[in-house]
């Protein structure tokens, strides 16, 4: 005998208890005059046909709601506010009088009130950049207790530290490529990156990093990073909080960085753009999108190898230095 348990609940229009059905639908809504797209749950009765109310399904719309609204308008979510408040280890009243604002301000976000767009980027930058919030904290620490601020400069030294156990190698890699160049916007730094893994890959036989490359409208991307430099929009990064410290690269690794930034850091953004546009791996992998249309498909891996050892052989490299002869070809082309 089966254990199924029909969904039942009232029917105003039949009067009576009914089973129901639930629905997907994708409706538009508007709030603060910004209009988007969400997927809502509605209960249809089985006699009627009727909607029927059921308060879950409306709670849960309005969860729905609330999560496509904040991605429209770029506004940080519930869930990210949690956790920077367990980051820095400080309570909220103590921590929303740190950002300088009113006591009760980060308990209110917190039960789901929107913040503006101006206390949305600033809870953003807080929750990566831990220079930032000792800045904001030192501007404020008058309105706390001395517990409350040495807790979090405390939380503050123990998450830097977490942070350089953790470093990837793509994290060395952008470190050297920053120190190096000195003026680097978030564009050009991901088509370097793009270059130093598939230049290294031909070379020696291994992916310089593990990260994996999306094929985005505006060329290759390595999505992490962009997230990580994209408030610095089209001017070159200054992160106050990288400290060109620990860069775990070998010689061989260093001795490829320094060809890419010859041969390739002497290019625009744009230019840098154009010239991954114009090749395969990119290419291919958007092959079924409109050239504005946003995708996350990624790049893969042996497509590039694949790509670069071509490259490898058509222009007969020898060594890193002659990644010249190839960057130069591919400037001409796509003037």
């Amino acid at each position: 005998m089966s254990d199924y348990q029909p969904q039942k609940t009232f029917c105003h229009e039949c009067r009576k208890n009914v089973e129901y059905q639930i629905k997907e639908l994708v409706e538009k809504k508007e709030v603060r005059g910004l209009e988007f797209e969400y997927t809502a749950e509605r209960a249809y009765c089985n006699e009627c046909e009727s909607e029927i109310f059921i308060p879950e399904l409306h709670d849960q719309n309005l969860k729905k709601i609330d999560a496509a609204y904040r991605e429209k308008a770029g506004v940080i979510k519930v869930s990210e506010i949690k956790e920077i408040v367990e980051q820095y280890n400080t309570g909220k009243r103590p921590l929303s009088l740190l950002l300088g604002w009113g006591e009760t301000t980060l308990t209110r976000y917190l039960d789901g009130d929107i913040p503006s767009k101006s206390y949305s980027e600033t809870l953003k930058k807080v929750k990566s950049d831990y220079n930032y919030m000792r800045q904001l904290a030192a501007e404020n620490k008058d309105k706390v207790s001395e517990k409350a601020f040495n807790n979090l400069m405390e939380s503050i030294k123990d998450l830097q530290q977490d942070e350089i156990k953790t470093e990837k190698k793509i994290d060395s890699v952008i470190k050297y490529l920053l120190k190096e160049l000195g003026e680097v916007t978030p564009l050009a730094l991901q088509k370097l990156l793009y270059y130093s893994q598939g230049f290294y890959k031909t070379f020696y036989d291994e992916f310089l990093f593990e990260d994996e490359c999306e094929a985005w409208v505006h060329g290759p991307v390595y999505k992490d990073i962009y997230f990580k430099y994209r408030d610095f929009g089209y001017n070159p990064i200054e992160d106050e909080k990288l400290v060109f410290e620990n860069i775990n690269l070998t010689e061989a690794e260093e001795e490829l960085l320094d060809s890419i930034i010859d041969n390739f850091g002497c290019y625009s953004a744009k230019t840098l753009e154009r010239m991954t546009h114009s090749e395969r791996p990119w290419r291919l992998t958007r092959k079924n999108f409109k050239p504005e249309q946003k995708s996350c498909e990624i790049i893969s891996k042996d497509l590039i190898a694949k790509y670069f050892e071509d490259v490898n052989e058509k222009y007969e490299m020898l060594n890193v230095e002659d990644i010249n002869d190839y960057s130069e070809q591919l400037f001409i082309k796509i003037k």
